[in-house]
């Protein structure tokens, strides 16, 4: 049974298709990433995988617990790193202090978010994932906006804890040397309303 499975007919806003018929399935443990130009419609399938988006025809169905990282950090200012994994996730100070470590922040628990670095801060948008133990992990252009050696960083980092938790990922980038870098398998929206132009296999395991 795979992890996530889409069959999409089509999606619009205000009276205007974005996506077009998108049949998918991604089996577990495999990293996919969707890549095509801004605004192409990438962020938006991403967000009906999270059930985010749900006025759209046809059907999406996801085998497990779901969990997302976006853009930008999307912290709670005036919460603590701890306090800013367990709020969300409901998951205890023991397990949110084991995901802080897993990133390296073992010792920044107590910090608040404008204490931290961005790139920090995304780590522990990444520990915060990771907590629940999701089975379907969705980034949403996560390295964005970071200089070329902390992305480097990050994606060395997310690249050890998907190892170790061997969960399944989808990866939005317009980068297509970070789809290179991470991805199993890489699909490419183009057209409009956006559909699936290319969808080839890079590797045979993560």
């Amino acid at each position: 049974m795979p992890v996530l499975d889409l069959r999409l007919r089509a999606l619009g806003f205000g009276g205007k298709q974005i996506l077009g018929p998108i049949n998918l399935q991604l089996p577990r443990g495999q990293t996919l990433a969707l890549v095509g130009p801004s605004g192409i419609g990438k962020s938006s399938l991403l967000r009906i995988f999270a059930g985010l988006v749900r006025r759209y025809e046809g059907d999406c169905a996801v085998h497990g617990k779901t969990a997302m990282v976006f853009q930008e950090p999307t912290l709670l200012p005036w919460r603590s790193a701890r306090d800013n994994i367990t709020i969300p996730t409901g998951v205890t100070s023991d397990i949110a202090d084991a995901a802080l470590e897993s990133v390296g922040l073992g010792q920044r628990a107590a910090a608040y978010p404008a204490q931290l670095s961005l790139g920090q801060q995304r780590r522990l948008s990444l520990a915060r994932a990771f907590a629940v133990q999701p089975d379907l992990l969705l980034l949403d252009e996560p390295f964005v906006s970071l200089d070329p050696a902390l992305a480097t960083e990050m994606m060395d980092l997310f690249s050890e804890l998907r190892a170790a938790h061997g969960v399944t990922t989808v990866l939005v980038t317009h980068v297509v040397q970070e789809a290179n870098r991470l991805a199993d398998r890489i699909v490419t929206l183009a057209g409009d309303p956006a559909v699936i132009h290319d969808d080839r296999m890079v590797r045979t395991g993560s």
